[in-house]
């Protein structure tokens, strides 16, 4: 271990990497309830559970035997929630196992971002879009994460009457509003004293006053409302065989017979995890110490590749796209340096499926408060948006926020921030500004809007 990772030159040993391993998996193994959660309302629960371990630990491990750095990786939030609500229950609504589609866009993006990073390209890529967008994306994916939370446990609600539906706030008699809202004031006073593991204590907790409020009468069980039990059924075993149901899945002749609106999805994974990854990337390597005197992180082409092996790992398996953690952070504030502290994370992984039935009976309103606490951290992107500059960048930054959560699409989100910059930008004799990489992304943008009034009409 010593000649593999070089603990010694880094100024760590064997224990303090295995502490941090284990410090970061319970920090983000969260995902293995929330994961099956979202993606759960398009594609077999214990499946995805079974994919999101796997290719949680895959992804991991290359991180720590290719890049030697103490960065974990899993489904990244936000681009799951993109996966299940905007894409499969959204614009593909009315097609056969959505899901099927889905996760041919995953498999996509992963082979586009190998070949970006044999190519050195995904640097260049980010480096042409403008900093105040990449901030009001964070910010509006927070905003939508939130949003997804509050649903999850029924804190609000759509209310259609007639022909017209309304945003509803739920009812704190209902067991779910009550306990998702103690789980966040859980999470946040755990934060506060800055409990390792907070986010999933937060989810732990929950589930069991859930489960005595089940006991009590309180929280009752209603299969055909949705509302299930909370007691694990280990009657089942395991239940790992759900993965041969998500294994892949792929259509590739729904992919033939609509392209462009296909290549406008994969677009979108492609560009939210590029804004993810990096961000995440630099932010952990910058606290751990590993950036360089120019601020640039050493093997960051190791670092992307394995983001980009780990996506298409888990699109075979069955799971949206794997990135990294921002939560390795805590990892390395327990003092993790190299690629031992990610191997520690990646068996973690691999233990939690003798778990699997725990994992999946922890309900939505038990991890909403995970849900609420990430997106906070997200939106708080929103302070380093400059509103005395440009005002492309300005405008672009505040349709991202706006319009994620509000349209519930990430990609919409998208789309209108850089459209609307794009058009400013030229309005005010600045288009030299507009790097080529941007006019390519406007223009497939432009083409997916012809698509959406071709398929309204």
């Amino acid at each position: 271990m010593e000649q593999f990772f070089k603990l010694k030159e880094h100024g760590t040993t064997v224990r303090t990497e295995v502490v941090a391993g284990v410090t970061t998996f319970l920090t983000m193994a969260y995902i293995l309830a929330v994961n099956p959660n979202i993606l759960g309302s398009v594609m077999d629960r214990s499946g995805v559970f079974v994919a999101t371990a796997i290719a949680s630990a895959l992804a991991t491990f290359i991180m720590a035997f290719y890049a030697n750095y103490p960065i974990a990786l899993s489904a990244g939030l936000g681009l799951n929630a993109y996966f299940a609500y905007t894409v499969c229950l959204g614009e593909l609504a009315d097609v056969e196992n959505p899901f099927t589609i889905a996760l041919t866009a995953v498999l996509a993006e992963g082979l586009i971002f190998i070949l970006l990073s044999v190519f050195k390209v995904r640097e260049q890529m980010i480096n042409g879009i403008p900093q105040n967008l990449k901030n009001g994306i964070s910010a509006g994916i927070g905003l939508f994460v939130a949003y997804i939370g509050l649903q999850g446990a029924n804190i609000i609600y759509f209310n259609v009457n007639g022909g017209s539906a309304t945003i509803t706030l739920g009812s704190f008699a209902d067991p779910r509003v009550a306990l998702a809202l103690i789980g966040f004031i859980i999470i946040i006073v755990l934060v506060n004293y800055e409990v390792k593991g907070a986010v999933l204590i937060g989810i732990l907790a929950t589930w069991i006053l859930g489960i005595l409020a089940e006991f009590a009468g309180w929280y009752k069980v209603d299969i055909d409302a949705g509302v299930y039990s909370l007691i694990p059924d280990f009657s089942q075993g395991l239940q790992l065989g759900g993965i041969a149901n998500t294994a892949f899945k792929f259509n590739f002749g729904w992919v033939a017979k609509n392209l462009i609106q296909f290549i406008a999805i994969v677009f979108s994974f492609l560009y939210v995890d590029l804004f993810d990854t990096v961000g995440t990337v630099v932010g952990v390597a910058d606290k751990a110490g590993l950036l360089d005197k120019e601020g640039k992180l050493p093997r960051v082409g190791r670092v992307l590749m394995a983001d980009a092996l780990g996506t298409v790992a888990g699109a075979c398996l069955g799971t949206s796209t794997i990135t990294s953690f921002v939560e390795s952070s805590a990892g390395v504030a327990a003092g993790g340096k190299t690629g031992l502290t990610a191997f520690t994370t990646g068996c973690m992984f691999l233990v939690s499926l003798l778990l699997s039935p725990i994992f999946l009976a922890i309900p939505g309103f038990a991890t909403a408060p995970a849900l609420l606490y990430v997106g906070m951290l997200m939106v708080s992107s929103a302070k380093k948006i400059s509103f005395d500059g440009d005002i492309a960048d300005t405008v672009g930054a505040y349709l991202a926020m706006l319009m994620m959560p509000l349209s519930y699409s990430i990609a919409t989100g998208i789309m209108f921030a850089i459209l609307a910059w794009v058009i400013i930008k030229t309005c005010e004799g600045k288009s030299k500004d507009v790097s080529p990489t941007m006019w390519v992304v406007f223009v497939l943008f432009c083409l997916r809007i012809l698509t959406l009034i071709m398929n309204f009409q």
